[in-house]
């Protein structure tokens, strides 16, 4: 499908994948007063029309659900199985940014271009990585594994905004790292946001708070700015980590309720 603006209108879904258990004080920088349970939620992003795919992060396996105390729900292989895609099929994927979670299961896609920032592999593997604080959403064999995928011409770096495809870019954002991504997509109802972890939850971007893990304060306050200037609306941007995604967005399916969420559609409730 083409708009009238020529751009292709692409299909986005969010694909639940992983969970853990979380306090609102454990979210935001100086804490919070309500100290009631804030879960979180771990999601993939596929964009696809007729003639193309690209995958927005690839999420973590068994190892890190262990390790990092979380509750794996599927592996993100089997969770795109769901949609129909195979592994073998994805040709590009975005690395919003080189946490854990967002790219812990690189390996799984043996023909994928993989596009990062600059800044975020020279971050991930500089001298802040000697602060414990920085460093410990990374995993160092990821880290080690997108190096190599460098060496086999398999990662294709940005420097601030690129296009990815017509009617799929990505922008260089920062803060929460110093080369996080998020990226824009034309859509059906207008251009949609992934922003990934530029806002973790709705009410960071919405009320201006800041998430506790943070690279740089100013950059990811200016960035709330950014991510709405990008996005049709505020309806159109969609946080990295909100259990609200589940509830504001109408299912692929009647199957994948709760699990895969069509974000070109119109919120269904806010």
């Amino acid at each position: 499908m083409h708009t009238e603006s020529g751009l292709p209108a692409y299909e986005v879904i969010a694909i639940k994948y992983a969970t853990r258990s979380g306090a609102r004080p454990d979210h935001f920088v100086g804490g919070d007063p309500h100290d009631v349970p804030m879960p979180m939620d771990y999601y993939l992003w596929v964009i696809r029309n007729g003639e193309r795919l690209v995958l927005v992060d690839t999420g973590f396996n068994e190892d890190m659900a262990l390790k990092r105390h979380r509750t794996l729900l599927r592996r993100p292989v089997e969770a795109l199985k769901l949609l129909g895609i195979d592994t073998n099929d994805v040709r590009d994927i975005v690395i919003t940014h080189l946490h854990n979670d967002h790219v812990g299961s690189f390996d799984s896609f043996p023909n994928a271009q993989f596009h990062l920032q600059d800044d975020e592999m020279a971050f991930a593997t500089g001298h802040h990585m000697c602060c414990d604080g920085f460093r410990r959403a990374f995993e160092v064999d990821h880290v080690a594994g997108m190096i190599r995928l460098v060496y086999k011409d398999r990662v294709c770096f940005h420097k601030g905004d690129a296009q990815i495809a017509p009617g799929v870019s990505v922008h260089q954002i920062g803060g929460h790292t110093a080369g996080l991504q998020v990226v824009r997509v034309h859509t059906a109802r207008g251009w949609v946001v992934l922003a990934s972890d530029a806002s973790h939850y709705y009410e960071h971007f919405e009320k201006k708070r800041v998430f506790s893990l943070v690279y740089h304060l100013g950059e990811v306050l200016e960035g709330y700015d950014r991510l709405l200037e990008l996005a049709t609306s505020p309806r159109h941007v969609i946080p990295g980590h909100d259990p609200l995604v589940v509830q504001r967005y109408r299912a692929v399916s009647p199957e994948l309720q709760g699990i895969a969420m069509r974000l070109d559609l119109n919120p269904i409730a806010d």
